[in-house]
């Protein structure tokens, strides 16, 4: 099997919020083919229901980030659907925050690690499983999608501390990533505070509007953006 576009996407966490949203506007152009992943494909209803229109060009994938046999999977199963196309923009997008009001004293231990592995090690295994495949693309680009919670010099109180501190740990990850790998693009990004149902309905910004933003700054990056940390308005962030 092969796909005929110009441009392919793989997506973590794609069955809802920023990864589905992500899903719906880059299939809105012929030039792309997205191949979407998440951990209970026959459970993803909304993603399952674009797949019909996209006339082949949306493959959805079951992908636990957690768990390295549904990585090396998923690595498999991507190979077998691009044939001799690569990954151009691998988008790890997957995440979780299980405390939103915990601490640096009332954070839970347990709690901590299951979301430094999903939104830390998750990505970085990702990463190199596909790192093949993004080699053989145009765009060379990977895109950990991160948030302004894990800024060293952002102001957000004592708020989402196993969260940001995950956060703060992807965003280390991907400057680690752009000194051992010069030659592919790898950024942190944080798509801003969205209406899903990890941001709540009480955010200022539909999620359609920070995804049309963080797809118009990916697509425009460059070798030199590689190592940075941007919003969705395509904004350098300091660390």
């Amino acid at each position: 099997m092969s796909v005929n576009t110009e441009y392919v996407w793989f997506i973590t966490g794609a069955n809802r919020g920023i990864g589905l949203e992500l899903t719906k506007q880059l299939l809105q152009s012929p030039s792309n083919a997205v191949l979407a992943a998440c951990r209970n494909p026959g459970q993803a209803t909304a993603l399952q229901a674009l797949v019909p229109a996209s006339n082949g060009r949306l493959h959805v994938l079951p992908l636990d980030v957690t768990d390295r046999q549904f990585v090396r999977d998923a690595r498999e199963a991507a190979t077998a659907i691009l044939g001799d196309k690569g990954i151009d923009y691998l988008i790890n997008n997957a995440a979780i925050n299980l405390r939103e009001w915990d601490s640096a004293f009332t954070l839970e231990p347990d709690v901590m690690q299951q979301v430094f592995e999903t939104n830390v090690v998750g990505p970085a295994y990702i990463t190199q499983v596909f790192l093949p495949l993004v080699e053989k693309s145009e765009k060379k680009t990977v895109v950990n999608v991160s948030s302004e919670l894990g800024r060293f010099n952002a102001d957000f109180g004592t708020r989402s501390t196993s969260y940001s501190i995950a956060k703060a740990g992807l965003n280390m990850l991907t400057y680690k990533q752009q000194k051992e790998r010069p030659d592919i693009i790898f950024i942190s990004l944080c798509p801003g505070w969205l209406r899903t149902d990890m941001g709540g309905q009480e955010a200022p910004d539909d999620v359609s509007v920070g995804v049309e933003g963080v797809i118009k700054t990916v697509v425009g990056l460059t070798p030199a953006d590689s190592g940075k940390f941007f919003n969705s308005k395509g904004q350098s962030l300091s660390w």
